[in-house]
Parts: C-alpha cells; structure tokens; sequence
C-alpha cells in the first residue's frame, strides 16, 4: 500500500500493529505511536514532529531521509533498520536500542543517547557531533567517515566497532572498553609510532 503526501495530525495509532506499507512524503504530527511495530514499512522523505514513538519495535523497516523533531523514541527498539540520510532535533533518544540495520548519513548532532545500545550498524559518515554515547554500547558499528568531534563515550563498549574517524583528543574516553586493535588505531590517531 502506497501513501503519498499526506498529514496525520492528532491520530490515535497505539499499538497500531503495520505491515507492508510505504508512507512517501507524508508530515506526522501530534501522532501516537506508542507501543507500535512496524514490519517492511517504509518511510521516506517523511516528517515526524511531536510524535510518540515510545516503546514501538521496529524490524526490517526504513525510514529515508526523514526528519524527526520533538519525537519521543524512549525504549524504542530498530532491528535491521535503514534510517539512511535521516535527522534527529530536539528528541528524546533514550533508552534507544538498535541492532543491525544502515544509520549511515543521519544526523544526530548533540543528541543524548547516553546508556544506548547499537550493535552491528552501519553509521558511515553520520553527524555524531558531540553525541553523549557515555555507558552506551557501540559494539561491531561502522563509524568510517563520521563526524565525531567532541563524541562523548565515557565507559562506553567499543569493541569492534570502527574508530578511525575518532578525534581522541576531542573524545571523552574516560573508561571506554577497546580492543587492541582499536589501541594500535587510537595510538596512530595520536601521531604515536608502534614498534
């Protein structure tokens, strides 16, 4: 099913259960979403603006090049999401989880995304501008490219992911959980020789 430019305003959808649909264009606002799931559905060039999509579950699903402001995402769940080219102003983002699935491109500078879980994401070139990611886990991510000035990721498991866009003397890394490898990478970052 095909839904073009339209606008919900002030919808009810609670635990609205979708499958299979693709929203093109279309503006959300003063939406409730809470408690939903999507399953295949696709967003694309959609605004989301005072929606509530706390606790929904999202699988297999994308939301492209879309824009959410004022969205309330607490204890949302993304698995196998593509969210490729997407931004985030002003919204709650946590607790968030996401676990596989393409975040690359998307904008979430000066987000709070503190106690956070992505594993296994593509994030290539997202805005990660000073992001809280503290007590987050950022296992297996692809961060080539990425924005990471001033990143915050104080006790943050990093292991796996890749770092070599890392500013480490921007970075707040304060017991950060690394692997060797990424030792070897932040050491090169800081001009140090390995022998």
């Amino acid at each position: 099913m095909l839904i073009e430019d339209e606008s919900f305003v002030n919808e009810d959808w609670y635990a609205e259960e979708m499958v299979d649909r693709t929203y093109l264009r279309c503006r959300f606002s003063d939406v409730d979403l809470t408690e939903a799931s999507t399953q295949g559905v696709r967003f694309e060039e959609c605004e989301f603006f005072n929606v509530r999509l706390n606790a929904s579950r999202h699988s297999d699903s994308a939301f492209l090049r879309c824009h959410f402001n004022r969205t309330n995402l607490f204890e949302a769940e993304f698995t196998g999401c593509k969210l490729t080219g997407s931004a985030f102003h002003d919204s709650q983002l946590r607790p968030l989880t996401v676990t596989g699935g393409d975040w690359s491109f998307v904008g979430l500078s000066g987000a709070d995304l503190h106690g956070a879980v992505f594993r296994d994401v593509r994030m290539r070139e997202a805005d990660l501008t000073g992001v809280n990611l503290n007590d987050a886990v950022v296992s297996g991510v692809d961060l080539s490219g990425a924005a990471l000035t001033r990143i915050k990721l104080e006790r943050a498991d990093l292991r796996g992911s890749d770092l070599t866009a890392l500013e480490p003397l921007t970075a707040e890394l304060n017991g950060a959980v690394i692997d060797a490898d990424q030792a070897i990478t932040i050491a090169m970052l800081l001009g140090l020789t390995i022998r």
